[in-house]
């Protein structure tokens, strides 16, 4: 049975009151440590989980042994929305515990000329959205389109990609992925 540590580790930093930038200031490591541990894009040796973990501060064995209640609401207000991601591109999950959980949905906001970044994004699953306002660009292999309102896309993450607000106006989009790797 594989541990799933990225979201594990998320809702440890969550339940601690912690950002992202935060813990990695206590571990003496990077915010794009955690950023590619949380999504399950870096896998940590041991003694780096543990430096880590020392951040929160929470052992090892307390870390593995954690068992989060599964979700059970429902519904959630707009404002009951969790901020996973701060600057120009604000990512907005349902929920704050995607244990057990199969599928993440996000409410995306990319501000005029925010970018994913140069680096293309890869990790397992599947991911799709649609744009509700704005322009778009997504970029998947060398594939590029501009995407407006009404727009969508759908593709398997492992295929490298790449998001870029191209217009005037904040583009907002609502998102899926399986499993929340994000």
């Amino acid at each position: 049975m594989s541990v799933d540590i990225g979201n594990r580790l998320r809702h440890v930093r969550l339940l601690n009151s912690l950002s992202q930038r935060e813990l990695a200031k206590r571990a003496g490591v990077t915010n794009s440590t955690i950023s590619l541990i949380e999504s399950n894009s870096s896998n940590p040796s041991v003694g780096a989980l543990k430096r880590i973990l020392d951040g929160i501060p929470i052992g090892l064995a307390e870390f593995f042994a954690f068992e989060p209640d599964r979700p059970k609401k429902a519904f959630y207000r707009g404002d009951e929305l969790v901020e996973i991601g701060k600057g120009p591109i604000s990512y907005r999950q349902i929920g704050d515990n995607l244990f057990g959980r199969s599928l993440q949905i996000l409410k995306e906001c990319y501000q005029p000329g925010a970018d994913t970044g140069k680096v293309p994004l890869v990790h397992d699953g599947e991911e799709g959205g649609i744009v509700l306002s704005g322009r778009l660009e997504v970029t998947v292999d060398d594939e590029r389109r501009i995407l407006g309102p009404g727009d969508a896309y759908y593709f398997e993450s492992r295929r490298p990609h790449r998001f870029r607000c191209v217009g005037p106006v904040a583009c907002d989009i609502i998102s899926a992925c399986t499993p929340p790797t994000f």
